[in-house]
C-alpha cells in the first residue's frame, strides 16, 4: 500500500512544494497539468510549469496523512484543506506495464512488437521495441504516422537520415524494411545510446550510424525523416533540403494540424509536398525533392 498526497498550486510555488514533499520522505514527486493547459515547444533549456500545477508526493504505507498535511501546510503556507489523499494498492507493476504495450501494425508490412509479446502471425517485418528513456515506441500519433509513411516508401538500398531520432524507431524501421544505411542524429546522448541498443536488438546495427547534431550538407540521402516539433523543423528546412538528393522522399512530423501551413511553407520551394496524413490532431507531412 502507498499513500499519495497532492495539492494544486501556482507555477511559482510548485517547486518549493515539491521540495517540501521530498524533505518529508516522499519516495517520488511529480508535477502535472491540473487545468488542461498544454505547453508546446518551450525554448531550449526552458522548463515552464502550468499556471495550475498538481504536485504529488508518493509515500510508504507507514506515512500518516494528517501529520504530513499539517506539517506541509505550516511550511509552505497552504491551507490544510487543499491537500488530497488517496491510498494506492500495490500491484505487479511490471505486469501492468506489459499489458499496456501491445503489438502495433504500421502500414502493410511493418509491426512494432514489445519484447514480452509474441509476434502476431500476420506480421511481415517485425521491429522489437520497449518503452525507455528516449521518445518513440510507435504509440504516439506522430510516430505511428511516420512509421506508416516509412512502410509505404522505403525501397531496398536506400540511405536514410533520421534527424531527432529518439529511440531510433524510425531509422531502425527503415533498415528493417530494406534500407542500406541510416544516420540517426539527436541532441540527447541517452537517445543515441538507446538508438544503438535498439539497433543491436533488431540486428541492424551494422547499417546504423549515430551522431550529435551536425551539418549534413554534402551528404545525400534517399529518405529524410524528422519527427520533432514545428519550430525546429522550420529552422532545419534549408539543411535538410541540402541533404536530400533529387527525388528523395521527405517525412516530417511532430506537427499539430494548426501548424501544417507554417511547416509546409518552409519546405515547399525545395520539395513537392503531398497531402498531409492526420491523426488525433497531429500531422505528418510528406514530399519529394524537386
Amino acid at each position: 500500500m502507498w499513500h499519495e498526497i497532492s495539492a494544486v498550486v501556482t507555477a511559482h510555488s510548485a517547486n518549493s512544494v515539491g521540495d517540501a514533499l521530498s524533505e518529508r520522505g516522499a519516495l517520488a514527486v511529480t508535477l502535472a497539468d491540473a487545468a488542461d493547459e498544454p505547453i508546446f515547444e518551450p525554448a531550449p533549456g526552458d522548463t515552464p510549469l502550468w499556471q495550475a500545477t498538481r504536485v504529488t508526493g508518493l509515500f510508504s504505507a507507514e506515512a500518516d496523512f494528517e501529520s504530513l498535511a499539517q506539517s506541509l501546510s505550516a511550511h509552505v503556507g497552504l491551507h490544510y484543506g487543499h491537500w488530497r489523499h488517496r491510498v494506492i494498492q500495490d500491484q505487479a507493476w511490471e505486469r501492468a506495464w506489459m499489458e499496456r504495450f501491445k503489438p502495433i501494425q504500421c502500414g502493410t508490412r511493418l509491426w512494432v512488437v514489445p519484447s514480452h509479446h509474441a509476434v502476431p502471425d500476420a506480421a511481415d517485418v517485425v521491429l522489437r521495441l520497449d518503452p525507455g528513456l528516449a521518445f518513440g515506441t510507435g504509440n504516439h500519433p506522430t510516430t505511428a504516422l511516420c512509421l506508416q509513411a516509412i512502410d509505404a516508401l522505403v525501397e531496398p538500398g536506400w540511405r536514410v537520415l533520421d534527424y531527432g531520432c529518439g529511440s531510433g524507431v524510425l531509422a531502425i524501421a527503415a533498415l528493417k524494411l530494406g534500407a542500406e544505411s541510416a544516420l540517426a542524429i539527436d541532441i540527447d546522448p541517452q537517445a543515441l545510446l538507446a538508438c544503438e541498443d535498439n539497433a543491436l536488438r533488431n540486428e541492424v546495427a551494422q547499417g546504423l550510424q549515430t551522431s550529435t547534431p551536425c551539418d549534413v550538407a554534402g551528404l545525400e540521402f534517399d529518405l529524410v525523416l524528422a519527427n520533432i516539433l514545428a519550430g525546429p523543423l522550420v529552422q532545419l528546412a534549408p539543411m535538410l533540403a541540402t541533404a536530400a538528393r533529387p527525388s528523395a522522399k521527405l517525412v516530417l512530423s511532430g506537427i499539430l494540424e494548426s501548424q501544417i501551413d507554417t511547416v509546409e511553407a518552409a519546405y515547399k520551394d525545395a520539395f513537392v509536398m503531398s497531402d498531409p496524413m492526420l491523426h488525433d490532431g497531429w500531422a505528418c507531412l510528406m514530399g519529394a525533392r524537386r
